[in-house]
């Protein structure tokens, strides 16, 4: 039979293995820049042959200092990935710019593989992440250059409380595909729509507000 101590190692092993795969690959050489052409299917993209690699694989006129028209819920997030940069590919990191009009919001939501860290460039924001069960805010009014960190996972939000100026933000985010699941339009406008009766229990309301809501058009902030 195993001593304790043995078997605390073990348990040890298993978690510490367990965070080493549970972000973006690390890389085994100096980069994979994506095949986007490539048949093979793997997590991620296979890797562009290197002989063929130059420095535009590496490069994008973002034009990242330029304001963003924002859509109806007052913001627009301009991210910059691998789908973008084909040389972020196993580099497990991208970026975002983040525009708000006077009263916009980037709204709850969660990225399922990245944690992020936004830095204030312009204006003020209010903002926030709720921890899992037992659910617990944790918010913070930024101003210019103020920084917070949103962990992995964790559904958050960003509010432009100001009625007259608008505010500007950029965000790393530690995926090279983080990902991005906005609550109310996961919620209320999936395809096929999730049943009525299962929100109006969850929720706790009426079948007729499900139905209402999920009516709307819910326009996505991710260009």
């Amino acid at each position: 039979m195993a001593s304790p101590s043995i078997c605390l190692l073990a348990a040890l092993l298993v978690l510490v293995s367990w965070q080493a795969i549970a972000s973006d690959p690390s890389p085994l050489q100096d980069f994979c820049v994506a095949d986007m052409h490539s048949p093979v299917l793997v997590n991620g993209f296979a890797c562009l042959d290197p002989k063929y690699v130059n420095a535009d694989h590496f490069f994008k006129a973002a034009m990242l200092n330029t304001p963003r028209k924002t859509n109806k819920v007052g913001s627009n997030v301009t991210l910059i990935n691998v789908m973008q940069i084909p040389g972020l590919n196993t580099l497990g990191i991208s970026i975002a710019r983040i525009d708000y009009a006077p009263l916009g919001e980037n709204p709850p939501h969660t990225h399922p593989r990245a944690t992020e860290i936004l830095t204030v460039l312009e204006g003020t924001l209010y903002v926030g992440f709720v921890t899992s069960n037992p659910n617990t805010l944790f918010s913070k009014v930024l101003n210019k250059g103020d920084v917070f960190v949103f962990p992995e996972g964790l559904i958050h939000f960003q509010f432009n409380p100001n009625p007259h100026q608008p505010a500007v933000a950029i965000a790393a985010l530690s995926s090279q595909n983080p990902g991005a699941i906005t609550i109310a339009n996961t919620v209320f406008g999936s395809k096929p729509p999730i049943s009525d009766i299962v929100l109006a229990k969850a929720f706790q309301v009426e079948k007729g507000t499900i139905d209402w809501l999920q009516a709307q058009f819910w326009e996505n902030n991710h260009y």
